[in-house]
């Protein structure tokens, strides 16, 4: 099993730290997320039903109709490549590694294309391409036309395109959701989670739109209750919280752009509202310098990568703060080679 993010509790065991004493900012999760109210008795007690409205409410905010409910987009990332023809697929990466691995997993051919642009996944010429948009783990994004495009050119030769947008919620004009499986592009399928904007993740909630033909098989192969009642019902009214989402975007836009210029002095970042990426030869020891203080970042070893989610609290921003002051500081005194290396953006 790939390993992921939110490993607090191993962590607090290698580093003997007291888990209560943890910075938790490996995620990329919203560190204030929709506030879960007290739900009905029978959401608990009775069996899930499909006309519950969570439907309704996620073809609403979502612009998009053709869609099936999951038990998080994970669900659909680990099945759908089993209901396509082995073929090779192009995945821009680096990039949430479930994808490439599924596909493997289902006997296709990977092509991995590491920080390379659009254009090079379609000229490879393969019947599949895949990114991440925003993309994890580097916050790069593409265009929106240019998505279509790709769509529009997979179409010709009978290919798809697989765009996973987990974390385009906060920025929801750049998202192609609207035109996935329209008579425009009845090739572009998208992936989308409620667990990183609305900090839902323990819910596990996630939506795959798609054409009817793929979602009805998904849906036999996942069989009833695939979404607990109570993940339902919280889904259903974070979904329709227009006020919430409206008030979240500015919010989580500052709080993103105040991570990037913090982590800035350490690299070359790039970032999302919802976390920032440093891009340096040494992001692994800086996670490890971290690790030591008792704040959990992300490290990604073979880009190298760093890639830190957002404090919660200004005691938190202010702790990160102090660590990174601290790095710095140790960095100028053993007179360590700069951090700066330049970040590829797939644009």
């Amino acid at each position: 099993m790939l390993e992921h993010g939110g490993r607090l509790r191993a962590a607090a065991a290698r580093h003997n730290i007291p888990l209560a004493d943890w910075l938790d900012l490996s995620t990329g999760i919203n560190p204030q997320g929709w506030p879960v109210p007290a739900l009905p008795a029978e959401v608990w007690n009775r069996l899930p039903e499909d006309d519950d409205g969570l439907a309704a409410a996620a073809a609403a905010y979502y612009g998009n109709g053709e869609l099936l409910p999951l038990a998080g987009s994970q669900a659909a990332i680990q099945m759908l490549p089993a209901l396509f023809p082995r073929a090779a697929i192009a995945c821009l990466g680096p990039l949430y590694a479930e994808h490439p691995h599924a596909w493997q997993q289902a006997g296709h051919k990977l092509r991995l294309l590491a920080n390379a642009p659009l254009t090079r996944a379609l000229s490879a010429m393969t019947p599949y391409v895949l990114c991440c948009h925003p993309n994890n783990p580097t916050a790069a994004v593409q265009s929106r036309d240019g998505l279509l495009d790709a769509a529009a050119q997979l179409k010709k030769r009978g290919g798809w395109l697989f765009v996973d947008e987990a974390f385009v919620d906060a920025s929801p004009e750049l998202s192609v959701t609207p035109e996935a499986a329209s008579a425009a592009a009845p090739n572009l399928i998208v992936f989308r989670s409620l667990g990183k904007f609305f900090g839902l993740a323990g819910a596990r909630v996630g939506f795959l739109f798609a054409p009817e033909e793929i979602r009805h098989k998904l849906r036999e192969a996942l069989g009833p209750w695939a979404i607990s009642g109570p993940a339902r019902e919280v889904a259903r009214l974070a979904l329709a919280d227009r006020a919430w989402q409206a008030a979240a975007r500015p919010r989580l836009a500052a709080a993103g752009a105040r991570l990037a210029e913090m982590l800035g002095a350490c690299g070359e970042v790039c970032h999302t509202p919802l976390f920032a990426t440093l891009h340096s030869e040494r992001a692994g020891e800086l996670a490890d310098f971290l690790a030591a203080r008792g704040i959990l970042v992300r490290s990604f070893p073979e880009q190298p990568l760093l890639r830190c989610g957002l404090p919660a609290a200004e005691a938190d921003w202010q702790r990160l703060a102090t660590a990174l002051e601290a790095w710095k500081n140790s960095s100028c005194s053993t007179q360590n080679p700069p951090l700066a290396t330049t970040l590829a953006h797939d644009r």
